[in-house]
């Protein structure tokens, strides 16, 4: 096998680093939320690793911030490995570019530049203006991924939207009579929990309150479980006031004013058929700070979402049991569409074993960033 030349040896470095940040910044672990999740790795000016870093949790020191604190003095013509670029507005004092150039760093290699209007290409500006050396784009696809719940709050001003259901092999969500659970096993069950984690705030309709009276909490990780804001889709506000899921931490989006509970009712305008306008209620939590929706149904939520074209990726765990019947439901209602050409059509599809159960997932819009 031929040697490596400088270059080659290089850019393996490169990758290796960068891939550790991409590392570091997931063990925050959706904690961030409403910033990204963020890693940086510092080498001395030797190429040895001198500190690194990720950003925590909201309100605590950035990545650059804890990387180059651990590095101190050997930063010095050093290199800084960071999944995003480095933001140049103060959060603190100072900026992550301009802690980078007061570091008196030789190098930045950065993943992907920030789709926040307030930085967008200004840190690496600061950056070059200093002399500092950039590169951008290594493991960029990985980066994107890791933060796309972001990346699409930042360019859109909504949160990214995750639809999810449970199936049978013939694509049922419950018998004829309505019953559903449990149509996967333990493992899907775990998984979707992980989900509901890794989100903001989880929604369902209000048919699928009344007929299973969810809480729609989070049972992962003990204290760690994040518990995302629970929102339920109640045009007429049919809600139950001892229903499990109304508390603090529950938004009801209805088009009538009402009182229910602890419950905050959020009036939104309607829509033609008169239901809640569903991109107005994406706007309002998109204003609140949320990057992340879950959508877990039931059909006719899940319908609406597709027909308007607001869902950006799919979970789908198929379990290998027949159900049948002509009257027992599947994961869309709605009056579907006529011809193949128009049904929506998933991309980047990936599959997973989970127990018995197969879990499909994939992307509506392949490059995800309307």
């Amino acid at each position: 096998m031929p040697a490596l030349n400088p270059t080659d040896r290089d850019r393996d470095l490169d990758l290796h680093w960068a891939a550790r940040a991409i590392d570091l910044a997931r063990q925050a672990d959706y904690a961030t939320s409403p910033n990204p999740m963020v890693g940086a790795v510092v080498l001395d000016a030797d190429g040895l690793r001198a500190g690194e870093g990720f950003h925590r949790q909201a309100g605590s020191p950035h990545a650059e911030e804890e990387a180059l604190a651990a590095a101190g003095e050997r930063s010095r013509g050093g290199t800084l490995y960071v999944n995003l670029e480095p933001c140049a507005h103060e959060h603190r004092s100072p900026s992550c570019a301009q802690a980078a150039i007061d570091a008196g760093l030789r190098r930045v290699v950065v993943s992907m530049s920030d789709p926040d209007e307030r930085v967008r290409g200004a840190g690496l500006a600061m950056l070059e203006s200093a002399g500092i050396e950039i590169s951008v784009g290594l493991l960029e696809d990985r980066a994107r991924k890791l933060n796309e719940f972001y990346i699409k709050h930042r360019l859109t001003g909504r949160p990214f939207v995750t639809a999810k259901f449970a199936m049978s092999l013939d694509g049922k969500i419950a018998t004829r009579t309505g019953e559903s659970r449990w149509i996967t096993g333990e493992e899907s069950r775990a998984h979707a929990h992980s989900l509901r984690h890794a989100h903001d705030a989880i929604l369902v309709g209000v048919n699928t309150v009344i007929a299973d009276d969810p809480e729609l909490t989070v049972r992962v990780n003990g204290d760690r479980s994040r518990q995302p804001l629970r929102v339920v889709v109640d045009s007429q506000l049919r809600i139950r006031q001892s229903a499990k899921i109304v508390g603090a931490n529950t938004l009801i989006a209805t088009t009538k004013p009402g009182r229910v509970g602890a419950a905050e009712i959020l009036r939104l305008p309607a829509a033609a058929d008169g239901r809640v306008s569903l991109p107005a209620l994406l706007d309002e939590l998109g204003n609140r700070g949320m990057l992340s929706l879950l959508v877990e149904g039931g059909a006719e939520v899940h319908a609406s979402f597709f027909a308007e074209g607001l869902v950006d990726k799919v979970f789908a765990y198929v379990a290998p049991r027949l159900i049948g019947g002509k009257e027992a439901p599947g994961p869309l209602a709605g009056n579907g569409v006529d011809h193949l050409v128009a049904s929506t059509q998933l991309r980047e599809l990936d599959f997973a074993r989970l127990g018995d159960d197969l879990m499909i997932t994939g992307y509506i819009d392949v490059h995800r960033d309307r």
